[in-house]
């Protein structure tokens, strides 16, 4: 008998933590929820934003966490920005 694998895309990696008072850079569309909103964790309002681990929060939100609770922030990566691809050089192409 085999075992099917789900094709299922895996969570991305969360980037860095900013620092408090910082602003997260949510860019990915990963972050954003199309189809249905749900209660923030925070505040309980509907968002249809999402963390790195697909909690539902608003990204003001995750950032006011942070501020409030910047040793949690870090030892948790509970609200993380996004990875910043690498940017080729000019000279780099050929």
């Amino acid at each position: 008998m085999s075992t099917r694998r789900k094709n299922k895309k895996p969570l991305f990696e969360p980037g860095l933590i900013p620092a408090p008072g910082g602003l997260l850079e949510w860019r990915d569309s990963q972050h954003f929820d199309r189809w249905q909103d749900r209660p923030c964790a925070l505040c309980d309002k509907p968002t249809p934003m999402r963390s790195h681990y697909g909690e539902p929060a608003h990204k003001a939100c995750a950032e006011a966490w942070i501020a409030a609770n910047p040793t949690d922030a870090r030892r948790q990566g509970r609200f993380a920005s996004d990875i910043q691809p690498k940017r080729q050089r000019a000279d780099d192409h050929v």
